[in-house]
């Protein structure tokens, strides 16, 4: 690469089990002269990247003081126009509730070459780490990602959401949860429509609470289950795997 031109990878790294990093993404970290990781990143993945490699947290978490977007685009464009490649670490996927769309943006306006590296996003590896599939021909026609949390505080339109018919995967809701459940009711969805809370998830300290749509944020908060987790809302909730209990080997057919 010539040294006057940099580059920016934006790296999905996936809902938090190292294992589910792509290979993609860990070749280009591996590559990174910098990276500008995010806080619900599993450091972990740091075994990837050069072992000179500049590694600048800027946590974004709701509720906590966090660098400010505009600030991390900077940063970008000034170590690319460096010529150094840098890579910006997101958990889950970029353009999945991660910003990844303004900051390409950003970066096509500072006219810096960018590439996006895809991660598997934590809405789909939450349900399927308690065995739910977000889409299934016996149970619904689609899915419908959404996030309980706006930047300008407009609520999203629950009521128009509880008609699609389809699983809905709450993003961000947690703080939320009751008036978006109660929404959902009041827009025409069952109150006993399985629904399940998933913290953590694909991580040791991964915890879950499967409920009704009318039940789950008090079950959530005597669990005292928090952010981050996803909310999986429909009837595919339903095919959520209970704990496991051990079988005696001589049960096991």
């Amino acid at each position: 690469m010539n040294a006057k031109h940099g580059k920016v990878y934006l790296i999905g790294a996936g809902p938090g089990d190292v294992e589910l990093l792509t290979l993609k993404a860990v070749r280009a970290l591996g590559e990174a002269q910098v990276v500008l990781m995010d806080e619900l990143v599993n450091p972990e993945v740091l075994q990837f990247a050069r072992p000179d490699a500049r590694i600048i947290p800027v946590g974004k978490r709701g509720g906590c003081r966090s660098t400010p977007q505009a600030l991390i685009e900077r940063w970008m464009v000034r170590y690319a126009r460096r010529g150094w490649v840098v890579a910006r670490l997101k958990g889950g996927d970029p353009f999945v509730f991660g910003r990844g769309g303004e900051e390409l943006q950003a970066l096509a306006r500072a006219g810096v070459e960018a590439q996006v590296i895809n991660g598997v996003t934590a809405g789909i590896a939450a349900a399927a780490a308690l065995g739910i599939p977000v889409t299934h021909r016996g149970f619904t026609h689609g899915v419908t990602l959404i996030t309980g949390h706006t930047r300008d505080g407009v609520e999203p339109d629950w009521a128009a959401l509880a008609c699609t018919g389809t699983t809905l995967v709450i993003y961000m809701g947690m703080a939320r949860l009751g008036p978006i459940t109660e929404a959902l009711v009041r827009g025409g969805l069952a109150p006993d429509t399985p629904a399940a809370a998933i913290q953590s998830a694909t991580l040791p300290n991964e915890r879950s609470v499967v409920s009704t749509l009318a039940r789950i944020a008090a079950d959530v908060r005597a669990a005292g289950l928090a952010s981050p987790a996803i909310v999986v809302v429909g009837p595919v909730a339903a095919l959520a795997r209970l704990p496991a209990h051990v079988i005696p080997l001589q049960q096991v057919a």
